[in-house]
C-alpha cells in the first residue's frame, strides 16, 4: 500500500494511504542505516510503500524518488542535516520586519538552498498591520523591491486583520506547500485563519529579545478544503546551509549568477580576483550589499572548522 507522510514525531510516522485512511507507520531499523545522513530519513511530503501489521499499525518499507526538498544543517551536528520536507510545489517564507525582526541573512539562506534543490519560493511578509510609521513602511518597501526584483514572488499579509489572505489562499490550492520561518512570525496563526478548526497554539513573542516561543514541535501536514495540503514546520532560529560546493553557491543567488558570466575566470569566488563582474557590480549598486553579506556567510559555511565541535 501507498501514501503520503502527513506527520513526523521522530519516532512515529502518520501517512495519509491512497484509500484514505490515517495510519500510524515506524521505521525499520535496517531502513535507517542506508548511508542516510539526516536525522529524519522520512520526511512529511514522501510518497511511502507500506506494511500493514495485525494491529493496525505499519512499517514503512520503501521512499519513492523525490523530485525536492529544503533541508538545512542540523543542530546535532552528528546527523549533519534535517529535511524540513518533501516534495513540495511551493515553500512560503513567513516572515516579519517588526516584533521579531527576521534578518535578510536567514531569508537569503532559506532562498539559495531552496534555489539548490528546485524548490520555488514565496516570500509572505507578515504582520503589516504593525508597520505604523514611514520608516516602517519605507522598510518595508525596500525588503519587498529587493526580492521582487530579484524575481521572487512577494506578498504581504497581516493574519491578524486578514490582509492579503485570499492572495495566498490562492496559492496555496490545489498544491503541496511547506509553511516555514523563524520563530515568532506568525506561521502558526496564518494557518489557524486559514484552517480555523485546527486551533494551533501560538505564543506571546518574548519581551526580552523580541523572539518568537516554539509552539509547533514537529512537522504536519493539513489538507486544504479547496484542494492540496500545507505543511507546518517548526520555527527556527538559525539556517545553516549544508553540502554547497563554494563554488556553485554563486548559482543559488540568481541575480549574482546573472553577473558573474563576465567575470574573468571561471572558478572565480567573487571575493578578491581580478576582472570579477561581481564585485564590480556591487561597486556600482547593482547587486545589494545585504545579499552579497549572505553569499559571503554561505562561503564561510563550506569552511570544514566552522562547525566542528570544540575539544
Amino acid at each position: 500500500m501507498t501514501g503520503l507522510v502527513i506527520k513526523n514525531t521522530g519516532s512515529w510516522y502518520v501517512v495519509h494511504t491512497v484509500d484514505g485512511q490515517d495510519v500510524n507507520c515506524k521505521v525499520k531499523g535496517n531502513f535507517r542505516l542506508k548511508g542516510i545522513r539526516t536525522t529524519n530519513p522520512v520526511a512529511v511530503g514522501d510518497e511511502v510503500t507500506i506494511s500493514m501489521n495485525a494491529d493496525g499499525n505499519a512499517f514503512i518499507t520503501a521512499i519513492a524518488p523525490r523530485k525536492n526538498y529544503i533541508i538545512r544543517r542540523a543542530s546535532n551536528l552528528s546527523k549533519e542535516s534535517h529535511i524540513l520536507a518533501a516534495n513540495v510545489d511551493r515553500a512560503f517564507l513567513v516572515v516579519s520586519l517588526v516584533h521579531p525582526t527576521t534578518s535578510t541573512t536567514f531569508i537569503d539562506r532559506f532562498l539559495a538552498t531552496a534555489e539548490a534543490y528546485r524548490v520555488p519560493v514565496t516570500l509572505v511578509i507578515n504582520k503589516v498591520d504593525l508597520l505604523a510609521d514611514d520608516d516602517d513602511r519605507e522598510l518595508l518597501e525596500a525588503v519587498r523591491h529587493l526580492y521582487d526584483s530579484i524575481g521572487y514572488d512577494v506578498i504581504e499579509v497581516s493574519a491578524r486583520t486578514g490582509m492579503g489572505m485570499d492572495a495566498l489562499r490562492a496559492r496555496l490550492t490545489g498544491k503541496i506547500s511547506l509553511m516555514s520561518g523563524n520563530s515568532g512570525v506568525g506561521k502558526s496563526t496564518i494557518i489557524n485563519s486559514l484552517l480555523p478548526e485546527l486551533k494551533l497554539r501560538t505564543a506571546a513573542i518574548s519581551d526580552i529579545h523580541d523572539t518568537g516561543m516554539h509552539t509547533t514541535t514537529f512537522s504536519e501536514a493539513f489538507a486544504l478544503p479547496e484542494g492540496g495540503w500545507i505543511i507546518d514546520t517548526p520555527g527556527v532560529k538559525g539556517f545553516g546551509t549544508i553540502d554547497f560546493d563554494r563554488h556553485e553557491i554563486a548559482h543559488f543567488f540568481p541575480e549574482i549568477f546573472k553577473v558573474s558570466s563576465g567575470c574573468r575566470y571561471g572558478d572565480c569566488t567573487h571575493t578578491h580576483e581580478p576582472g570579477c563582474a561581481v564585485l564590480e557590480a556591487l561597486e556600482d549598486c547593482r547587486i545589494a550589499q545585504s545579499r552579497y553579506a549572505s553569499y559571503l556567510s554561505i562561503l564561510e559555511d563550506t569552511n570544514p572548522d566552522k562547525y566542528r565541535k570544540p575539544f
